[in-house]
């Protein structure tokens, strides 16, 4: 059977997302939200006949607040390794204060706010992948693979499902402003992007492995021709490095 994907909704209207992906042996958690998130997954596991002792891994795809901000809390709860990438590790364990890339007005205002460097708890990955690795998931009961996804962070991460489901968390977003909301068909960059055309690579790539549907953390899920329209506005960008 294909693993199946349930978003979890960290904000209403689609503004932040997670994911479980429940596979025959096993529920990998994508992402684990903001601090204090932990419930949502509860809820989330729940709704699908499953607790959190059946959470047998937490996939941290980068480490924005948003994204890695409930994972240490997530891993005492489910008793679950968390999966992260080297070049990330300086900010997921509090180490230093994540850099950031904005995209646009709404990207400097929410960096300047200093929402977006809030801290969290802190953790060193159980696993952690250097380089360019691949990860299979199928000895945690999902059929598929952990690819290293660079572009949006220096160790941004996505999940490659063999049903073609990609779960590329910000490679792209969907919506307005942080994502969401509105115009959830229409990607767009999310407010921080450290190489437009780094990640226009791994969109790319992304297609040519089969990809089908993409499954964001900021809007709704994005078919392949939506992709492909986004990673030509991407290309014409010039390349960018991530600051402080």
């Amino acid at each position: 059977m294909q693993a199946q994907v349930v978003r979890v909704p960290i904000a209403p209207m689609h503004m932040i997302n997670a994911y479980l992906v429940i596979g025959d042996g096993g529920v990998v958690i994508v992402d684990a939200g903001l601090p204090g998130s932990a419930p949502r997954f509860e809820q989330a596991l729940a709704r699908h006949g499953k607790r959190f002792a059946d959470v047998r891994l937490i996939v941290v795809t980068h480490a924005h607040v948003d994204h890695a901000g409930a994972a240490a809390r997530l891993r005492e709860l489910t008793g679950a390794a968390i999966l992260a990438h080297r070049a990330d590790r300086p900010f997921y364990t509090q180490a230093e204060p994540v850099r950031y890339c904005p995209t646009g007005p709404f990207g400097r205002l929410f960096k300047a706010s200093g929402v977006a460097n809030a801290a969290y708890d802190g953790f060193e990955a159980d696993i952690e992948l250097t380089g360019d690795d691949h990860f299979p998931l199928h000895r945690f009961g999902v059929a598929g693979t952990v690819r290293y996804t660079p572009g949006h962070t220096s160790g941004s991460l996505s999940v490659h499902l063999e049903s073609r489901d990609m779960l590329v968390s910000d490679l792209v977003s969907s919506g307005i402003l942080l994502g969401g909301i509105i115009r959830l068909g229409s990607p767009k960059r999310p407010p921080f992007e450290d190489d437009p055309r780094l990640v226009a690579r791994q969109l790319d790539a992304l297609i040519a492995a089969g990809g089908e549907r993409f499954h964001v953390g900021h809007g709704a899920t994005l078919t392949t021709d939506r992709i492909r329209r986004h990673i030509r506005m991407l290309e014409r960008l010039p390349h960018r490095s991530a600051s402080k």
